[in-house]
């Protein structure tokens, strides 16, 4: 019986294993959330923080509906939580997706053409982001799509007649765009009247007139030009209000901003693909003056076709002459021949100095000053031909692993940096972006000093008087203010250390954004041990391990550089451990809190150093939302640490009796 009883035992076991990996989750799908996830920069709310992709199953995962198997994604709905990045064309991966919610984010480039490839998808909401580039004709693939929504974005060309395919469609907002040309199922001369305009002349439907399901549209305010579709006059008139339409019981464009629309879609209807005039042009046999009058008007729209192509090549060449680019064509790995295209904003980077990478040559002395250097990237010394010092920070990515998605977050980070102006602030002067030899690089101004770091544990401490280190830490501190504060969109260090810290002759400090770029290839797999050394855990918390931080994060740190520049000691290292905990015992105790000192620290003001150790205290609170502000930090630093000389003086006894014994000045 016993023997029978541990027969049938291990064949359950045996039958639970099978079971188990029968329903073992695609790893396809795994690896398409992942580089979903990849592809965002930025996600202020922490909304991804739980997207562990070392899961073997993502149902758990914030915003994945599994289904009731758990052996397929079936929706992914992620809606207001201020991301920042690209959707990634590995979504397509997800076989069984019925809806892709990601509206109201901040979602920037082209809609994968692959998106066409979910057959499944009933929903697809990307409302309300900073899209562009066209809608890809492959999205009329998605048969069995109900709603559509791409509003408020800054999708460009004609609406794909593809649209026409979508036999399920129900639902379609694409408001708010910049969409042109006429409407697919328009009553043009490309298109027969009978039946009001529902059918061609093969006695078919065209366009949207095949969505016969379709009973919600928005195309307001795009600049869709000619007359509304009979076949979509059921639809409410607000519905195409804000073009460029015949139609004058709605409100339309101004005239004014209707002219390139107007021009574009009449080259796309007068003319076919092979250049000839198209059908509507009487057959009949003509007469003499008409052949005259036509090969006059041929003649006449010839000229006006060739003047526009003139025009449009001169400026085409323009925009190349001035590299601002639009569309750039990637490849995907180096493996593969095929190609996505990377819709860029030409007028991202027009205020930005672009350099080339000959004058960096010079100026670097053939890239031999190096002065620091990581995997990713390498950061050189150099000197501008008349010009100030530069730190030029080269991105160390070979082509084949650039991909599209890199490119438009290294033009959004350039954008970005360039907009910061502070005296606190390390200012972008430039950029470099070449194809041959591939280069992407950063030109910062250079702050001759060195870095606190450096001052702090390598340097001669007498340099930093309790007054200087004062000095840098209210610098540091209004160059965060500023950030957090007086611009608008705010911005955060990604990684706030004493290494970040550049300080100029007279120890002005510079907050420096360099770490970014150390680790742009592997943002989302970032860990403690490459942010700057295995201690760094002590300083920055899982949560905070993103391209941008959150104000918590920036304000945790600044109470550990407080520590760092009144201690003198590194934020952690394998002898002493961690200082935030080596710290607590003096924080709290104003009557001891002078334990806390540098030993190379002779003078100090014990009133001062009790004021830290309350800011230090209020940073790295262990609720974050407890945590102070920058712009409090600010105000009582400034009134209560005076870093006038006469400080220096009041800190320093032997200075005034130096003072005293220095030989008065003459009248």
């Amino acid at each position: 019986m016993g023997a029978f009883c541990s027969c049938q035992l291990v064949v359950l076991i045996g039958l639970g294993i099978i079971l188990v990996e029968s329903f073992a989750f695609p790893f396809n799908e795994v690896n398409a959330l992942k580089s979903f996830k990849e592809a965002i920069y930025e996600d202020p709310l922490l909304v991804l923080s739980n997207w562990n992709v070392l899961d073997a199953e993502p149902c758990g995962w914030y915003g994945i509906t599994c289904s009731i198997a758990k052996d397929h994604v079936i929706k992914i709905n992620i809606s207001k939580a201020s991301l920042k990045g690209f959707i990634s064309p590995n979504l397509s991966r997800l076989s069984s997706l019925e809806e892709l919610i990601l509206h109201d984010n901040m979602l920037i480039g082209a809609i994968p053409k692959e998106i066409g490839m979910l057959k499944s998808l009933k929903v697809v909401d990307l409302g309300r982001n900073q899209l562009t580039g066209p809608i890809p004709h492959e999205i009329g693939k998605l048969s069995n799509i109900k709603t559509m929504n791409f509003q408020s974005n800054g999708l460009t060309g004609r609406l794909p007649p593809q649209f026409g395919k979508l036999k399920y469609l129900e639902e379609l907002f694409i408001d708010r765009n910049k969409l042109r040309g006429t409407v697919p199922a328009s009553n043009d001369s490309d298109f027969t009247t009978n039946m009001h305009g529902l059918y061609t002349s093969n006695g078919q439907p065209v366009g949207l007139c095949r969505a016969s399901r379709l009973k919600v549209a928005d195309l307001s305010y795009n600049f869709f030009v000619g007359s509304i579709p009979k076949c979509l006059e059921r639809l409410p008139r607000s519905s195409f209000q804000g073009n460029c339409l015949q139609a004058k019981d709605i409100k339309q464009r101004p005239s004014a901003q209707c002219v390139g629309a107007a021009t574009h879609a009449k080259l796309h209807s007068e003319f076919d693909p092979k250049n000839h005039l198209v059908a509507d042009i009487p057959k009949r046999h003509a007469t003499t003056s008409k052949h005259a009058l036509l090969l006059a008007l041929e003649i006449g729209i010839g000229v006006i076709v060739g003047s526009l192509f003139v025009v449009a090549l001169f400026t085409f060449l323009q925009k190349f002459k001035n590299k601002a680019s639009i569309v750039i064509p990637w490849k995907r790995s180096g493996s593969q021949n095929n190609y996505q295209a990377v819709y860029i904003d030409s007028q991202m980077l027009k205020d930005v100095m672009r350099y080339s990478i000959q004058e960096l040559e010079v100026a670097c002395e053939d890239f031999s000053n190096i002065i620091e250097s990581s995997p990713d990237s390498l950061i050189y010394k150099g000197t501008m031909k008349g010009g100030p010092e530069i730190a030029v920070i080269s991105v160390c990515i070979e082509e084949e692993h650039w991909t599209g998605y890199l490119e438009l977050y290294f033009q959004k980070e350039v954008a970005d940096l360039a907009r910061l102006n502070h005296e606190n602030i390390g200012k972008l002067l430039g950029y470099c972006r070449e194809s041959s030899p591939f280069t992407r690089i950063l030109i910062f101004e250079y702050a001759s000093n060195g870095t606190l770091h450096e001052h702090l544990h390598y340097g001669d401490g007498c340099q930093l008087s309790w007054t200087r280190r004062m000095k840098i830490a209210i610098g540091i501190a209004k160059g965060l203010k500023y950030l957090h504060t007086e611009i608008d969109p705010p911005f955060t260090i990604s990684e706030l250390n004493s290494n970040s810290i550049y300080l100029t002759e007279d120890f002005t400090p510079k907050l420096v954004d360099f770490e970014s770029w150390k680790t742009i290839l592997s943002r989302s797999e970032k860990n403690a041990s490459s942010i700057n050394n295995q201690g760094d855990i002590c300083v920055l918390p899982n949560s905070m391990e993103r391209r941008h931080m959150d104000f918590e994060g920036n304000i945790y740190a600044f109470g550990v550089l407080l520590l760092e520049i009144v201690s003198g000691r590194t934020p952690y290292s394998k002898e002493k451990g961690c200082l935030v905990d080596w710290a607590k015992e003096y924080l709290d105790v104003p009557e001891i809190a002078s334990g806390l000192l540098d030993t190379e620290l002779k003078h100090f003001i014990n009133e001062e150093l009790v004021v830290i150790c309350q800011v230090v205290n209020r940073c790295l609170h262990q609720t974050p939302n407890n945590r102070t502000n920058m712009q409090e930090i600010c105000t009582v630093l400034e009134s209560n640490i005076d870093t006038t000389v006469s400080a220096e003086l009041k800190a320093s006894s032997l200075a005034w009796a130096e003072l005293s014994l220095s030989p008065s000045p003459s009248p």
